[in-house]
This record gives C-alpha cells, structure tokens and sequence, in this order.
C-alpha cells in the first residue's frame, strides 16, 4: 500500500524540483537585470525603469515557485528541538506528533489555495483572452496584435509610464504553489515525515 501511495507521490515531487527549477532561472534573470542596471546608472547614468517593480514582482515568482521543492525536501523553517528530542527518544510519539504538523500545515495551505484561485481566475478574466473586451470592439489585427491587446487590458501591477506587468501570472503562482504544497504534505501526513539524513534502506525519502 505504502509503495502505491509513493508511485502516486513522485509525480508532484517532480513538479516541485521542475517549479524549483524555473524559480532559479528567474533569480538568474533577477540578477542580470540588476547588473545591467548598476552598470548603466554608474558609467551612463541612465539607470533601467521599474527596476524596484521588477524585483518586487520577481520575488513573488521565487518565493513560491520554490515552496513546493522546499517542502518536499524538508527545508522549511520551523522550530523542531523538540519534535527532534521527541522523535530520537520517543519514535512513535514523535512520528505522530510530525504527522500532526504536516496535516495542519496541509489544512493551511489549502485555506490559501481556496482563498486565492478565485481571485487568480478573476485576474485572468480581467484580460478578455477569450471571451474579448467587455467595453467595445475586438481589436483589428491578427492573433498577435489581439494578444498584445489584451495583456493591456489585465489587471496590472506596477506604475503606469514606468513598469507595469499583469497581475494574474503571480496569482496562479501563487495559488500553483499552496495547491502543490497542500498535496505534499497530504502525502507527508499519510506516508510519514521522515528526515533524509536518517534513511539508510535504500527508500527515497519523503
């Protein structure tokens, strides 16, 4: 039972390492756009525009495109010196007590997701992708030029003249991420948390 449980989890840890993954590339572009801006403010002083709106909205891509991956391989913050003590001296009292903070830590994260993915979908709508503008005509042009056109409808972030960005990209990311990691530690809670340092008989560790 425990090995089909485990054949249904490794997908969504697969999800997480791959959303882990585009949360680095993002921090790669985060640096280089702030590289570009400290050499073109210091030797041309002409520093990029929306740098500060870049970082802000970058950030939220990297912190929660990365929570999954962090939740997967154990690497949350938390306070555990006594869930630690518990589990060295009491194995089965501290197995219990580990599975009890991943099942309210899964409630949680759920909480989140519902609250968000409403108001993820309600963003996305704001653009008109498919259904078109709620005010006037279709814009002439091809698909390209209707695309265009409704990202400038959307829900944005930012300052107008400066940097905007549509909102619901980091909406779904979000509501992506607590989805995700609401699974993870439902498959915590049921399969049991276990720190890898300790695995010695071969399994992956969850």
């Amino acid at each position: 039972m425990r090995a089909q449980i485990r054949r249904l989890y490794t997908p969504f840890t697969g999800v997480a390492i791959v959303a882990n993954t585009i949360g680095t590339l993002v921090i790669f572009a985060l640096v280089l756009i702030m590289n570009i801006d400290v050499i073109a403010r210091g030797l041309f002083n002409a520093p990029l525009r929306g740098v500060v709106e870049v970082v802000i909205f970058s950030l939220i891509l990297i912190v929660f495109l990365q929570l999954p991956d962090v939740v997967r391989s154990n690497r949350l913050t938390r306070s555990d010196g006594f869930l630690v003590l518990a589990e060295t001296n009491f194995p089965r009292i501290g197995s219990w007590l580990s599975r009890a903070i991943d099942l309210a830590a899964c409630i949680f994260m759920a909480l989140i997701a519902w609250t968000i993915w409403p108001e993820a979908i309600e963003s996305i709508e704001t653009c008109g992708f498919i259904s078109g503008p709620e005010f006037g005509g279709q814009v002439d042009g091809g698909l390209f030029a209707r695309i265009a056109a409704a990202f400038g409808r959307c829900e944005y972030f930012g300052t107008p003249g400066i940097f905007t960005a549509p909102w619901w990209p980091a909406k779904m990311s979000i509501a992506f991420s607590v989805t995700l990691c609401a699974i993870i530690f439902l498959f915590k809670t049921i399969l049991g948390n276990r720190n890898p340092a300790l695995v010695d008989d071969g399994e992956s560790p969850v």
